[in-house]
């Protein structure tokens, strides 16, 4: 297990720092550099990362401010000589706080409990099949269609509408997330906008999922412990 970092500073000696210190572990791997808020944004727009090291302050966005605008942010380590920040910061659920000058043995320790953390959550889910006779009646267009419960991968919420996706396709039905989700109570609610097959998940590895076709599905914070429940009584 390799996480992708992304170290995000206004002051070039602190990501010299980072960079030393992710150099020395293993499961870490620096994928990116940004000075500020903003660009990490669009950064992690364009580019899979599963922790970030975040200073607080900086121009055009302080690092909580930016924390605010992301849905599904990573594992989140800050990075800053400013304790006052401190309490807040957890409001944001972050990992840890770490106040600078930032010693190497205290670098560690938040590295690896975030690696513990991702070595029990990052595992393939086996689970029973869902009966073979399983199905829902939908209507799309007029149209009733009859769809078994074990081809569905997940269901996508699409405003006043749900996306059902089966295989390369998806049928796009005139239900709410809250109706659906009442019709497939064995289907897991990852996100306010996902329902997941169990049985289509690959793996978990933080703030996402991967299903057997390869595809990735983001696990909402609010959800994740009730997911994570769910599964280890699963199995």
């Amino acid at each position: 297990m390799s996480l992708k970092c992304l170290t995000i500073d206004d002051e070039p000696l602190a990501h010299t720092i980072l960079e030393n210190y992710i150099g020395q572990v293993s499961s870490l791997q620096l994928v990116g550099k940004c000075y500020n808020a903003v660009e990490a944004i669009n950064f992690l727009h364009q580019n899979p990362v599963e922790l970030i090291f975040l200073d607080i302050q900086m121009p055009l966005l302080t690092g909580l401010e930016m924390l605010k605008t992301l849905q599904n942010p990573p594992h989140v380590i800050l990075t800053t000589a400013y304790s006052e920040f401190a309490l807040e910061s957890y409001e944001f659920g972050v990992s840890d706080y770490l106040l600078k000058p930032i010693r190497f043995e205290r670098f560690l320790k938040a590295v690896n409990k975030i690696l513990q953390r991702e070595s029990k959550e990052s595992k393939t889910v086996e689970t029973p099949a869902l009966p073979t006779d399983a199905y829902i009646l939908v209507k799309q267009d007029g149209t009733m269609h009859k769809i078994a419960l074990a081809d569905i991968l997940y269901v996508e919420g699409y405003g006043n509408f749900v996306k059902i996706h089966v295989a390369d396709k998806y049928i796009l039905v005139a239900e709410t997330m809250t109706d659906i989700q009442t019709r497939l109570p064995a289907f897991l609610r990852i996100h306010k906008s996902y329902l997941l097959n169990i049985n289509a998940l690959d793996k978990i590895e933080g703030n996402r999922i991967f299903l057997h076709n390869k595809q990735e599905l983001p696990l909402g914070n609010s959800f994740k412990q009730a997911v994570l429940e769910k599964l280890k009584n699963a199995m």
